[in-house]
């Protein structure tokens, strides 16, 4: 693996070669809008550069876009913040001195329990657990509506805690990961995540064909992706 640093078009470019991979891929990572681009071993540096200045129009949008979203502050988990569940925001209520936690949603607010001297690490520990097995509820019926439709399953799908992507896919293993942040953002942001990451079993790459998948398979993509871009940020260490 080679790793390396470029100024193209006035963009700093963070650039990587595998010998594993066989297409390039660039991406913009939230929150900044950091470039980096994914290339085979011996893809020529040359073919880098003009990649990245054709695709330049595209990149500053997006990265403007990033740059506006708003941020929300670090979570300290205490009584008056705001929390997200399926795109709405809720009070977080906190009742201090029981023996073990627990959290209760209600019309408006979120009722957290803990114990006397609970630490911030440990409120959101508990608080990602929770936010995992709404996330887990959801997907469970979610995820056959979205296979029949398609006529197509993954092996497997799980969860985690990503920085920079909303969803990612083992083609090989037929393996789907969703990011955990999901739970905060409304159904729609998760069914087209979902769509998209299992188009790739059909499609590889984001090539228009790719597109059309999705377009075919979730019709309504495109709002989706807009709204997924206009909710709040998560806060990132």
């Amino acid at each position: 693996m080679i790793s390396r640093t470029a100024v193209i078009g006035g963009i700093e470019v963070k650039i990587t070669k595998k010998s594993t991979l066989k297409n390039l891929y660039i991406r913009i990572n939230p929150p900044k809008g950091n470039v980096t681009i994914s290339a085979p071993l011996h893809y020529p540096d040359d073919d880098i550069s003009l990649f990245v200045l054709k695709k330049l129009p595209e990149i500053n949008a997006v990265r403007a876009r990033m740059r506006s979203q708003l941020i929300q502050t670090k979570r300290e988990f205490i009584s008056g913040e705001s929390h997200y569940l399926w795109g709405k925001p809720y009070r977080l209520d906190v009742a201090v001195g029981t023996k073990k936690y627990s959290i209760e949603k209600m019309p408006n607010k979120i009722l957290f329990s803990v114990p006397k001297g609970a630490s911030t690490e440990n409120k959101e520990k508990v608080f990602n657990e929770w936010y995992r097995s709404e996330l887990k509820r959801v997907m469970q019926s979610l995820i056959p509506i979205v296979e029949k439709r398609m006529n197509l399953s993954a092996n497997e799908y799980r969860i985690k805690n990503m920085r920079t992507r909303w969803g990612t896919c083992n083609i090989d293993k037929k393996r789907i990961w969703i990011n955990l942040q999901l739970a905060k953002k409304p159904i729609e942001c998760l069914e087209y995540v979902l769509v998209h990451e299992m188009v790739h079993l059909l499609e590889a790459n984001h090539t228009h064909k790719f597109h059309a998948l999705v377009g075919k398979y979730y019709p309504t993509w495109k709002e989706a992706k807009k709204t997924l871009e206009k909710m709040p940020l998560d806060y990132l260490k």
